[in-house]
Formats: C-alpha cells, structure tokens, sequence
C-alpha cells in the first residue's frame, strides 16, 4: 500500500467532517418530529422548536391509534405497497424479458415504451380511462395506471440482456419452455435488480396521495397519506384559534403533536425495509449503467 500524505488525510478528515455535518442537519428535522409528537401540552405552547421535550407524553400515538379511520389506512396503504409491488415487479420483469426476444413487433414495443418516458398523457386522459374501465373508487385505481414505470422497464431489460444467451439456449436445448426458463434462470439471477425496483416501486405505492384524492371517494379506502393530509389541515383550522382556546384544551393532545405522531408512523415502516434490502439496493443500483 501506498503511503499517503499529511495532505491526502487532512482531505479525508475534512471529507469526513463535511458529511457528519450534513447527515447531522439531514436527522434534524426528524429529531425534531419524534421530540414534538412526545411533547406536552405545554411544551408546544412555550417552545417554537422542541428537540428534546421537557414533559414527555405519549398522548398523541394512543390518539391516532384510538382512531379507527387511521388504523384503517394504515392497512390499506400496507395493502397496495404489497400488492402493487407485486403487480408492478411481475409485469415489469414479464414485459422486459419479452422485449429481450426476438419477435415480431419487438421493436415496434420497444418505441413506443421509450415515447412514453417523452411523453405523458396527462392528468385528465389517465382520468377518463380510470373512469372508463370501472376503476373509480376501487383501490385498484391506485396500482394498475402506475403499475409498470417504463424507466425501470428499460434499465431492467437491460440487465436481462447482459445474462449470458448461453443459459437460455441451454434450458430450451434441455426442454425447458420460454416461461420455465424465465422464472427458473433468468429470475434468480435478477434479485439485484427485482430487489432495487421493487424497493422503488415499495416506496411509490407507500406514497399514494394524489391518486387516492383523484380516484377515492369513500372515506374508508383513503390510504395513510391522504389521512395525514386531513389532520394537517385540522391542525391549520385548529391553530386559528389561538393558544388561550387551546390551552383550555387540557385533556386533549395538541393537534401539532398528532400530526408529528401521525407523521412518524407513516414514515417508519418504509424505513424499516430498507435495511433488509441494502445488500442487493447497493448493487442493484448500478444495473444497466454500464453495457458491454
């Protein structure tokens, strides 16, 4: 090894020192939102921005959980991350490996997978086919429009085709049929990819909230990001009354620290997966970057 310089460690130490700085200011804001939604009655009306609270309180958390209407989305949000994901990585990685082969009209699909990273519809026409095929206020409203992203249909085909023909040949030449050998060689061999995609498809269905306003109606089948937009706009309606009304409001949590509460619970479980997908999200993130 090479031994380096007294300059070459002082960029390190500064490199180093730059980014616990900037993760330091990136966890502030969620030190902030855990410290609130444990904060009293009183330590919101006192302190502008809390990051350690003075009383600690749990009142908020068994407020939303005591709300049906939250646990409620929260099961249904659960509900299109894990059929969404599903749909979208089964038709997305179906899709690739058909464009990989030589068929009639392959090309053809091919462009016109690549004009719709040029070019979208738009918000109204993707409204009148939801409307028009029986979609409305279903939850599937919310997982078949978005279920293939043609970005990653791209990048991922592209990993299909840097697997060595070979194998392919060699399973048909054995017997295997087009759908044996892409489920039994070709997925396998694809966890990077279908792992990485899937977290970001994980991520996107997690995050419904325009669609669920667009498209739902009922109340009930609202996902959690539409049920965290409601209690924003209470906590706005209920901060208008000013801290002598709320004051008075003792034996009710302060709707800022629902909110922060509602917030955390929303945003954890996401967090929560991606540790388990690390080891294939950091290889995976190179897939199609580089062919040869």
């Amino acid at each position: 090894m090479l031994k380096r310089t007294l300059g070459e460690r002082a960029i390190d130490g500064l490199n180093i020192a730059i980014l616990i700085i900037i993760a330091c200011l990136m966890l502030l804001p969620f030190i902030h939102i855990l410290s609130v939604s444990f904060s009293s009655l009183q330590d919101v009306l006192q302190k502008d921005f809390i990051l350690w609270p003075t009383n600690w309180a749990s009142d908020a958390y068994l407020a939303i959980f005591a709300s049906d209407s939250f646990i409620r989305s929260i099961f249904v949000t659960i509900y299109i991350t894990v059929v969404g994901t599903a749909v979208s990585l089964i038709l997305t990685a179906t899709m690739a490996y058909g464009l990989t082969r030589k068929v009639l009209g392959q090309r053809v699909i091919l462009l016109m997978v690549i004009f719709t990273i040029l070019f979208n519809a738009g918000m109204i026409p993707i409204y009148l086919v939801v409307k028009e095929t029986g979609l409305m206020n279903t939850l599937w409203a919310l997982i078949i429009p978005s279920a293939i992203s043609s970005f990653n249909l791209i990048v991922i085909r592209q990993f299909f085709l840097s697997i060595p023909n070979e194998l392919s040949e060699a399973a048909l030449i054995d017997g295997a049929s087009e759908i044996r050998t892409f489920w039994s060689i070709i997925i396998p061999l694809s966890k990077p990819a279908l792992a990485t995609f899937g977290l970001f498809y994980a991520v996107g269905h997690w995050n419904k909230y325009f669609e669920g306003i667009l498209y739902l109606n009922d109340a009930a089948k609202w996902p959690i990001q539409v049920v965290l937009r409601q209690i924003v706009i209470m906590n706005e309606a209920t901060s208008t009354l000013g801290s002598d009304v709320m004051a008075q409001l003792e034996n009710q949590p302060p709707p800022v620290t629902i909110q922060m509460a509602a917030i955390l619970v929303a945003t954890l479980p996401i967090l929560l997966v991606y540790p388990f997908l690390q080891k294939h999200f950091a290889k995976g993130v190179m897939i199609g970057s580089v062919k040869g």
